[in-house]
């Protein structure tokens, strides 16, 4: 087993073959207690599951480094973080239910076929417990399916999809991040108090489940409020070159782009689309917007002066004020020189999430893991007070309205961390919805499957 490069001490990197099989070896399963992968020594192992290269790499990488430090608090090393932050006080740094914690990494590469084989070989080849990660959407309906049938826990990372808690939602998974349809309900208020109401907008998606739920979600929000969808062009994930697909644009009578893309996909398509003049374009006798549904620290970072003046969404934000951000914030930047991103944010909170409730449940059977996070509410993580809803497992909390500006950091590691500022911290009863709404239709948790 390889070392990880993010630490020395008790950590593996994980291997995975795309397509190997899923049944689990018999000594994985320990009958005796009845789950998959009880921990029968000192130690517990977790998997995170992160995109290392590929178009959504550097978020994958800001996980990984959110999660090291998540471990590193439980085990009592640093200064502790959101432990001392967090409502609940059963986490006190003496690792989970006694056991040091430590944790295996694999590469999903943003492919659902190659993050589900690798979580895979973490739950047949390593001994996971618990598997998580993400920023793919894809990836995330991939692994928590097969979280699910395997019998651990998925925690969710960066998956924004409505069908990751909608049709495509388990038992065995959780998910702490916000998703499409909470991206469109607190953004459209600001969009049409910017933008007015009569608007025609053209959508240029990520061709996969996140792209398609958040240009849905999007269309019906601002369709509601008077604006027009002019036309959704699909794109490949990883494109690189979005110019064939911008020129269009230039003659369709849009005045607003909507950029329902991620990652390095984004900052290469707005990026593009600057460079074809699209901001400073006059159409409709309007100035031509461009919006950015899902915001990260990252994608502004890479994306530069490109990104003054464009509205998008995030789950969190580093320059929030309450006590769990700062705890957070601070133990971040001495370990690694610079503010984590809302990914590296979801990442760690969902660790700390999944230790809480294993202490709790007193067990780490996945089945009494999941009762003790269904309907659980928390509060000091960053994002004031949060519901785990039980009926879908999908967290309930504030959403942030950004705006990109230009960088006013005279620190080096800062540059592009003061891009975003927050313009609004829309309410969690804006975004709130009925289990059954019809964008989270189809699915069903099923039964919770402790594996054995």
């Amino acid at each position: 087993m390889k070392r990880s490069h993010f630490s020395r001490r008790g950590v593996l990197k994980t291997g995975a073959v795309a397509g190997a099989g899923l049944m689990l070896p018999t000594y994985l399963r320990a009958q005796d207690s009845g789950f998959t992968n009880a921990p029968t020594g000192d130690t517990v192992t977790f998997g995170f599951n992160v995109p290392q290269t590929g178009p959504y790499a550097e978020e994958g990488l800001d996980e990984l480094r959110a999660q090291e430090l998540a471990v590193q608090h439980l085990n009592g090393e640093g200064d502790g973080g959101m432990l001392s932050t967090f409502s609940s006080k059963t986490l006190d740094g003496t690792g989970v239910l006694g056991k040091k914690v430590n944790f295996v990494t694999g590469d999903t590469q943003t492919k659902s076929d190659v993050g589900r084989a690798s979580a895979q070989s973490m739950i047949q080849k390593d001994g996971c417990i618990m598997i998580n990660g993400g920023s793919s959407s894809g990836v995330a309906v991939a692994v928590q399916g097969l979280c699910q049938e395997a019998g651990v826990i998925f925690m969710a990372g960066l998956t924004h999809s409505n069908d990751t808690t909608g049709k495509d939602r388990k038992a065995n998974g959780f998910r702490h991040f916000f998703n499409a349809y909470m991206s469109a309900a607190a953004m459209t208020p600001v969009l049409e108090k910017a933008y007015g109401n009569d608007r025609q907008a053209y959508h240029l998606t990520a061709d996969y489940t996140w792209g398609w739920t958040q240009q849905e979600s999007m269309a019906a929000a601002t369709e509601a409020v008077g604006w027009s969808t002019v036309q959704n062009v699909l794109t490949p994930v990883g494109a690189g070159d979005f110019s064939s697909y911008i020129a269009p644009v230039l003659n369709s009578g849009a005045d607003i782009l909507v950029l329902n893309h991620y990652g390095g996909d984004m900052v290469n398509s707005l990026t593009q689309a600057v460079q074809f003049g699209l901001k400073g374009k006059q159409v409709n006798g309007k100035d031509f917007q461009i919006v950015v549904p899902l915001y990260s620290e990252l994608m502004a970072k890479g994306a530069g002066s490109n990104i003054e003046g464009v509205y998008g969404s995030m789950n969190w934000n580093w320059q929030l004020e309450d006590e769990g951000t700062k705890a957070f914030v601070k133990s971040f930047g001495e370990k690694y020189g610079f503010p984590p991103s809302n990914a590296a944010h979801t990442c760690y909170v969902q660790t700390l999430l999944y230790a809480d409730a294993v202490t709790r449940a007193g067990s780490f059977n996945p089945c009494a893991v999941a009762e003790a996070l269904e309907d659980f509410e928390f509060d000091g993580m960053g994002n004031g007070p949060t519901l785990y809803r039980g009926a879908d497992h999908q967290c309930f909390k504030d959403v942030l309205v950004m705006e990109g500006t230009a960088s006013a950091s005279g620190n080096a590691n800062m540059v592009g961390y003061d891009t975003l500022k927050i313009i609004e911290q829309t309410p969690r009863a804006q975004v709130e919805y009925p289990e059954d709404h019809p964008m989270f239709a189809g699915g069903s948790l099923g039964e919770c499957n402790p594996g054995a």
